[in-house]
């Protein structure tokens, strides 16, 4: 499987490359979310999940994620949103973002998210190894 990493910081989009590569994922990375848009117009394959950042230059998470549901090859792509900030806004239950997480946050969590969401992109029978947990701010 294919996960599209939307983070302007390239250290963190380098550490997402490593450790989902070691976990079998083909990662690819995008610095905000225009870039985000250009690559899925342009990609042959689309990716089977997008990590994407809230804070961004250029275009932020929450425009990205409005553009992505117009568009209807890239509505059904699932999206875990990241962010650093205290708290995620009502805004984000409103866009439909299939999970969020704090970042920093553990791998476990990281990985189990993206299990449960690739698991049911792809309609997969098997149970997830961690169901996805919700915030509750």
């Amino acid at each position: 499987m294919s996960i599209l990493v939307v983070d302007d910081q390239p250290a963190i989009c380098d550490m997402f490359v490593a450790l989902l590569g070691d976990e079998g994922y083909t990662v690819a990375c995008a610095a905000n979310g225009k870039d985000a848009l250009d690559y899925l117009r342009q990609a042959k394959e689309l990716p089977g999940l997008i990590l994407l950042d809230i804070a961004m230059p250029v275009m932020t998470g929450w425009e990205f994620l409005l553009e992505q549901r117009q568009d209807a090859t890239l509505a059904s792509i699932p999206v875990i949103l990241m962010t650093a900030l205290g708290h995620f806004e009502q805004e984000g239950v409103d866009v439909h973002a299939a999970h969020y997480i704090h970042k920093p946050t553990d791998l476990d969590t990281l990985l189990g998210a993206i299990r449960y969401h690739y698991a049911e992109q792809c309609q997969d029978s098997l149970q997830p190894k961690y169901p996805p947990a919700r915030l509750l701010d």
